[in-house]
């Protein structure tokens, strides 16, 4: 996939082994200048590093936390005019819904749904001024499957894919496609920290039986960004290794 004279905006990218990484490496091997964005500029520094090393383009680290408005508009500003952006940036609260911390629900609300609207009202004019663009946002199949402990999650990723359908309508007469993806399990550095190599079993119910390397999410991620997916617009693709199929 060619990026060349592409600038790209990859959010939640700021740590090594996470889904943002494996696609901001996937978008710089290709030629794109990728803005990498996170909370901790010691880690974002190890992911430029590592991204630097395959890249053609720039590479370079902008700190944001995403859950300030004002930082989501900073960072805007600071992007510029992109052509590619991937909202990738998420938190994943656990719990019941008679358990759940308010201050949690905010918060997945804030980075999940806010912060993604945010860059879209921001962004999404000026690749419209110019040549057009495309967003991808990072969906998950909890927005589709009653998963118990996910019900705040699962509706932060529901209205992200309502918002993609209003994005694709809004803005396709400007040459700007908007498009999710909806992972499924994933052996992200994070998610093995927490529940292991084999991410809890999770792998077992996709029709697949295994969890996603997250480089295999970001090659979709990386196809609707680029000029091959010139005709998708407005769709939720599922990789998801058959989980929400079965």
């Amino acid at each position: 996939m060619d990026f060349n004279g592409r600038t790209a905006l990859v959010t939640g990218s700021g740590a090594i082994g996470g889904l943002g990484h494996a696609t901001a490496r996937i978008l710089a091997a290709g030629g794109a200048d990728v803005i990498i964005t996170g909370t901790d500029p010691g880690r974002g520094a190890q992911v430029v590093a590592d991204v630097r090393a395959g890249a053609t383009g720039s590479v370079r680290f902008v700190p944001a936390d995403l859950a300030d408005p004002e930082a989501v508009r900073r960072l805007a500003e600071d992007a510029g005019t992109v052509d590619i952006l991937v909202n990738n940036a998420g938190v994943v609260p656990f719990g019941a819904t008679a358990e759940q911390d308010l201050d949690a629900y905010d918060a997945a609300f804030a980075v999940n749904v806010r912060a993604p609207f945010l860059l879209v009202a921001r962004l999404a004019p000026r690749m419209a001024a110019g040549r057009g663009g495309s967003i991808v946002n990072v969906s998950s199949t909890a927005a589709a499957l009653g998963l118990p402990q996910m019900a705040v999650y699962g509706a932060t990723k529901a209205a992200l894919e309502s918002l993609t359908r209003t994005w694709a309508a809004e803005f396709a007469a400007s040459n700007v496609r908007v498009n999710a993806v909806a992972p499924g399990p994933m052996t992200t550095s994070k998610v093995v920290a927490v529940m292991g190599p084999d991410v809890g079993g999770m792998g077992l119910t996709t029709a697949l039986r295994r969890a996603a390397d997250p480089a295999e999410v970001a090659q979709v991620i990386a196809f609707l960004a680029g000029d091959q997916a010139g005709y998708v617009t407005g769709a939720v693709v599922a990789a998801d290794g058959g989980r929400t199929a079965i």
